[in-house]
């Protein structure tokens, strides 16, 4: 078996969880967006050039909306701000992964992630070529399903009068089951309650069009905030 497939066999098993959810939320992404008149291609586009999930949402509105470079900018960096620490952690894991490393960094979704830091690369499998596939293999889910959303879109909007108001939700409603599964931990609940309470606080202050991108600088400045005194309280 040649290196690739070897690879390939190894990754594959490990992402099936995340085909599930990609498809969906791939397939809800893709209708949003044939809803609004956008044409097949552009979902696509999107989904290969951004490939993050909140974000693609987000700017969907964007795309509908008067231009606002600097506001699209300070959007995409607080939604996707995370990425920072996630890259952070995987510097070692992914040092050294020659041609590979360029895709990976760009590729390296929450799940993605997650999968990454739980699963070592089997014995006798190339590392960079099984976190590449690990990667590919979580993307073209997701391109999949913005494809099948978007040709769904496109087939009903010929056959009835389309209207999918509502089906932005899909992402607040995962957000909110996640944030539900760490209040259940009991453990997690005061980065939960941050979260809530930011944006809570900048929906107050901001109005429904423009809280986002404050709550979101709240919670970076919380969890900066709170690394910082864990890490003095260890050292005191």
């Amino acid at each position: 078996m040649s290196p690739n497939r070897k690879a390939l066999a190894a990754a594959f098993p490990l992402t099936i969880p995340v085909l599930t959810g990609y498809l969906f939320l791939g397939t809800s992404f893709g209708f949003l967006m044939g809803s609004k008149g956008f044409p097949v291609w552009y979902s696509l586009l999107m989904s290969l050039c951004i490939y993050a999930g909140s974000m693609q949402f987000v700017t969907v509105q964007l795309l509908l909306g008067a231009f606002q470079p600097v506001y699209a900018l300070g959007m995409a960096l607080m939604i996707n701000a995370r990425h920072l620490f996630y890259g952070l952690s995987m510097l070692e894991k992914y040092r050294g992964k020659g041609k590979c490393k360029p895709y990976l960094v760009f590729a390296l979704t929450d799940e993605t992630f997650s999968i990454a830091c739980s699963a070592a690369c089997p014995e006798g499998v190339d590392s960079g070529r099984f976190y590449f596939f690990l990667s590919l293999l979580n993307q073209s889910y997701w391109v999949a399903g913005s494809l099948v959303g978007s040709l769904l879109a496109l087939g009903l909007s010929r056959l009835t009068q389309l209207n999918a108001g509502g089906i932005e939700f899909v992402m607040t409603a995962l957000f909110f089951v996640i944030f539900l599964n760490l209040w259940e931990e009991k453990k997690h609940r005061i980065p939960g309650l941050a979260g809530a309470g930011a944006a809570a606080l900048s929906l107050v202050l901001f109005g429904k069009d423009g809280f986002l991108p404050p709550a979101m600088g709240l919670i970076l400045l919380f969890f900066l905030a709170d690394s910082r005194f864990s890490k003095g309280g260890a050292g005191g």
